[in-house]
């Protein structure tokens, strides 16, 4: 790979990881357009320097490197090979992030229509959250070409403090992720559970925070996604509808393999509870108001917007 200022990337997908993984890329000097559907996104984006795009197509022109940083395996066909998609205008020999959490074989699919267009696709789902995102410390779970590992590490190192190579095949990636998601979905259902439970026996929450995080019971999950049930913020960090998707495709692999995942198909309903009462957008922390209205207890709501 050239030196940053000569190196282009195009990244679609401006959400809360997205956009954190452009800016990393832009504080550390290289030539970063990005592309999403939302306008805000884009405009913030411009706001710190960074060029824009109206398609992935215009986007990805002659860029070495295109990270798709999408929802699911649907939008990233679409933003690679769809109408207007990257693959067909990016520089030849070029590589492809594809980070969205999918089943490992459409992963695979997706490999070797990338190698039939003469790009190389790189299977790097990623985790860490909206914050680590921004400060150039996620995780990549990766799996592809070395060569092309090797190619791309400056702009790796941008984005992350972890980049595990799992091998050499498309989907290996894409299968630790989904180890991951199981974990994570079920913890976030279990903090949920936990808080909303301490509620009902009345205790002071603040306090049952405190006292968890540091005890055995803590979790990355209970740590990172409590104080949003604490502050009653429920806007999308993460949001129910990402986990309804994966813990649904934890269920399809284990169906597959005859393999039970009776905690996860647990999680997954109550995932899926959550976005049934009307909350599938919001931060997946809101499988705690789920559990509240049902039982009939009242979290701590959101602080009043201060005036002007």
């Amino acid at each position: 790979m050239k030196s940053p200022q000569e190196t282009k990337v195009c990244v679609i997908g401006l959400g809360s990881m997205g956009f954190g993984m452009a800016e990393s890329l832009l504080r550390d000097g290289f030539a970063v357009t990005g592309v999403d559907v939302n306008a805000d996104a884009m405009e913030r984006f411009a706001a710190l320097g960074g060029a824009v795009a109206a398609d992935p197509a215009t986007g990805a022109q002659d860029a070495e490197l295109v990270i798709a940083v999408v929802v699911n395996a649907d939008q990233t066909e679409q933003v690679l090979f769809g109408p207007g998609g990257a693959v067909a205008t990016m520089s030849g020999g070029g590589v492809v992030m594809s980070c969205a959490t999918m089943a490992p074989d459409l992963a695979r699919v997706f490999a070797k229509r990338c190698a039939a267009a003469g790009v190389t696709y790189l299977d790097t789902p990623i985790s860490g959250g909206a914050q680590r995102a921004a400060s150039g410390e996620l995780t990549i779970m990766g799996s592809g070409p070395a060569a092309a590992f090797a190619r791309i590490r400056p702009a790796l190192d941008s984005v992350a403090a972890k980049v595990y190579e799992l091998g050499e095949e498309a989907g290996t990636g894409a299968a630790f992720k989904v180890v991951n998601q199981l974990l994570a979905g079920v913890h976030i259902a279990a903090a949920c559970e936990a808080i909303t439970f301490a509620k009902a026996m009345d205790l002071d929450l603040e306090k049952v925070y405190e006292v968890i995080t540091a005890s055995a019971g803590n979790s990355w999950m209970f740590e990172n996604r409590v104080p949003h049930v604490l502050e009653g913020d429920y806007s999308p960090r993460s949001a129910v509808d990402i986990f309804t998707k994966d813990l649904g495709i934890v269920a399809d692999i284990g169906r597959d393999l005859k393999f039970p995942t009776p905690i996860a198909g647990t999680a997954l309903q109550m995932f899926v509870m959550t976005a049934a009462a009307g909350m599938g957008r919001d931060d997946d922390a809101s499988v705690a108001r789920m559990l509240a209205n049902i039982a009939g207890l009242e979290l701590p709501a959101a602080a009043p917007a201060s005036e002007g």
